[in-house]
């Protein structure tokens, strides 16, 4: 199966007070999905540690002398060091009051819209290299989680541009908001090839402007595009506060109820497999649902575990999932080490690094022995079909002058 997307873009840390840097890892010339080797089939629950159990440090920080280079060697002979391309594009955030911040919000292909931490924007295409300044935001934004909804309009191309919504993941209440908008959420609306954009601020859902959630630490800890009415929703699932979609033309948000999605961070959408799959929210394992109909709680088909840390590997952020297309993702992990070093063991070692597996999820119609007989769409008229993730390589990076911050 030929890739949708040849590249997976990465935004890492340069190790400067605000400065990061956008890179491009070709995954044909990496050979993630390397057909030469034959890939490893899981079942739903299933597991593949990929010798990955006895390794317990990957990358030892700058300094451990020889055992750093020991600890190298025994990991890549388990698992392949990735080697980061050179920077497609730096950018650096202007200081403000010694702060520094710096969000890159996906859009469609290989753009990015970045904003700093006063809200000033721009928008990066890495496929032309060119670079447009944007509106600026309403107000900056904290802890910014977004979606970026294509253009759906007959009368547009392919790239002609979309809406990208822009959301703080920890809302503040509003009790003394007028419910008409909010600079909490934002609908960033752009336009190609006539490069028209603007920023309109969005009403804040209910639970925003509810006095019961006053003193209440509320998070968004899920969302995804759904289907509904005849249109595409935004759906956010809130810990403590339930789950609500807004209408993306009129503006209006629905509560679906005090439930939540099984999901934890973005959900993505498998037009093949008439699926969302997104990290599970009690394992964080690649997870598959039916999210068409809401009217209660979905409940998850499928999960399935594509590597298994050693235990003492500390996670230092949320695991992100890629969908690369036609069912394929890349799961980023990302985890902190601390080893104790030294003649005395009296010297801490501390290491960040990330791990990227890529897999395919493809449904399997099986008979009714269950024995597998091929494979189907997930809507075969016959036999049960069962989805299986097939699991192709894992890859680490560490470095003493960069880290992945987030990949998309």
């Amino acid at each position: 199966m030929a890739l949708s997307r040849q590249f997976l873009n990465l935004i890492v840390d340069n190790r400067i007070p605000g400065a990061i840097s956008l890179r491009c890892i070709d995954l044909t010339r990496q050979h993630f999905f390397n057909t030469t080797t034959p890939p490893q089939a899981l079942n739903g629950s299933g597991s593949e540690s990929d010798g990955l159990e006895d390794a317990t440090s990957w990358a030892p920080a700058a300094g451990a002398g020889n055992q750093k280079n020991n600890q190298a060697g025994e990991v890549a002979s388990r698992v392949e060091r990735i080697q980061l391309p050179s920077p497609l594009f730096n950018f650096r955030a202007a200081t403000m009051t010694d702060r520094w911040a710096m969000h890159c919000f996906p859009l469609a292909g290989r753009e990015v819209l970045c904003a700093d931490q006063s809200g000033r924007t721009f928008l990066f295409d890495a496929d032309t290299r060119h670079v447009l300044t944007m509106p600026d935001l309403h107000k900056p934004k904290k802890w910014p989680l977004s979606l970026f909804v294509p253009s759906a309009s007959v009368d547009d191309h392919d790239d002609s541009g979309g809406t990208l919504f822009i959301m703080e993941s920890l809302p503040r209440p509003e009790t003394r908001c007028s419910g008409q908008h909010s600079d909490q959420f934002e609908a960033f609306v752009y336009r190609k090839p006539t490069s028209i954009s603007f920023c309109q601020p969005l009403p804040p859902p209910p639970f925003v402007l509810d006095p019961k959630y006053r003193d209440s630490r509320t998070k968004i800890s899920s969302y995804a595009v759904i289907e509904a009415d005849g249109g595409n929703q935004i759906c956010i699932s809130v810990e403590g506060a339930g789950t609500y979609c807004l209408h993306m033309v009129n503006h209006t948000w629905t509560h679906l109820g005090d439930w939540t999605l099984p999901f934890r961070g973005r959900v993505e959408y498998v037009p093949e497999l008439k699926l969302w799959f997104g990290l599970c929210a009690k394992t964080q394992h690649l997870a598959a649902a039916d999210l068409s109909a809401l009217d209660s709680q979905p409940e998850l088909m499928e999960t399935w575990k594509e590597l298994s840390r050693h235990k003492n590997w500390w996670d230092s952020q949320d695991s992100q999932l890629v969908n690369l297309g036609s069912g394929r993702f890349c799961i980023a992990r990302f985890f902190h080490t601390r080893t104790l070093m030294g003649y005395y063991c009296d010297q801490i070692v501390e290491n960040d690094f990330a791990v990227l597996t890529c897999v395919d999820v493809a449904p399997c119609l099986r008979d009714g022995n269950g024995s597998a007989s091929g494979f189907a769409n997930a809507n075969g008229s016959s036999g049960k079909v069962k989805l299986q993730m097939i699991k192709y390589k894992s890859k680490f990076h560490s470095s003493s002058d960069s880290k992945i911050m987030s990949v998309f």
